[in-house]
């Protein structure tokens, strides 16, 4: 096997492994507390991620980013602020239903705006994946909904997500395009450790300014420890992954894993609850399954 044929298949290897972090971090999410404020808790998250990353600085002598760099790094974690603020703007507003059919816009958005500054190629097939796991996706969000459609709208709170959509969709392609640019450290290590802190301070500011840090004072330690591990795993290895994928694979193709993640949640979901199994969650399912398996083939072809 070849090094890039090598390259490429540990990059999709990873991104199986990121759906598979992602769709376990809901559940653990869930056991959280209520009533602490998610910004907050988000910026902790990203804090712990690039405290686990930050050995790497002492690893790299040229660790420092760049003046274009910066920029750069500072437009990624506005991205991430974007994300991760209207998501949590639209939970009060939004259906949930509604939230995971915007969602199924991403990898879509991606390779859009990954082809307007260059960083994808004309590629049908590919497209074609998209479409034919973002269909996928909607089904698993129609079964979720036991069977139907109804929550499903569109007004100005479905408005403010599709643009946090945007948002995330932005990351992988900003990456790629400095990447391409020389303007990111080569290492995902680095990219991952100064996207995450940036990211940080920027989710952190906007949390102070419209959340309760007081509330912060009733975690538990058990919440102590929950963050802690979605520090580590659900946001320091995950966007690790992202980035060590990104340095391959185009961000349409990265973000296309995004479509396994109701499915790994729909498999924990018939482990506690195997009464909401039905035929209902089929369709989608296989249409998910069968563009991975496509994505996976299309990438063993590289050479």
């Amino acid at each position: 096997m070849s090094e890039p044929k090598r390259r490429t298949t540990r990059a999709h290897l990873g991104m199986l492994l990121w759906a598979l972090f992602v769709g376990l971090s809901f559940p653990a999410v869930g056991l959280m507390s209520e009533g602490l404020p998610p910004l907050l808790l988000t910026a902790m998250r990203f804090t712990i991620a690039a405290l686990a990353l930050s050995p790497l600085l002492l690893r790299h002598a040229d660790c420092w980013p760049s003046r274009f760099g910066l920029v750069l790094y500072a437009l990624m974690g506005l991205s991430l602020a974007g994300f991760f603020g209207t998501m949590f703007w639209a939970a009060h507003r939004v259906s949930a239903l509604s939230m995971a059919t915007l969602f199924v816009s991403v990898p879509l958005l991606a390779y859009c705006i990954g082809r307007g500054i260059g960083v994808e190629q004309p590629a049908g097939r590919l497209l074609a994946i998209l479409a034919l796991g973002a269909i996928g996706a909607l089904g698993l969000a129609w079964a979720e909904n036991g069977g139907d459609f109804n929550g499903l709208q569109l007004g100005l709170g479905e408005l403010g997500f599709f643009f946090g959509c945007v948002a995330s969709a932005l990351y992988p392609v900003l990456s790629k395009w400095g990447l391409q640019r020389g303007w990111l450290a080569p290492q995902a290590g680095l990219r991952t450790f100064w996207s995450l802190l940036i990211g940080a301070v920027l989710i952190g500011t906007l949390g102070l300014v419209s959340e309760d840090a007081g509330a912060l004072l009733e975690m538990t330690l058990s919440d102590v420890a929950l963050v802690a591990y979605l520090g580590v795993f659900s946001s320091g290895m995950t966007f690790f992954l992202q980035q060590r994928a990104t340095a391959v694979l185009t961000p349409g193709a990265v973000t296309a894993y995004s479509y396994l993640v109701p499915f790994v949640s729909m498999l924990l979901l018939f482990a506690t609850q195997p009464q909401r199994m039905g035929w209902h969650w089929l369709p989608g399912s296989v249409l998910v399954l069968l563009a991975i398996a496509l994505l996976l083939r299309r990438g063993s072809a590289v050479r």
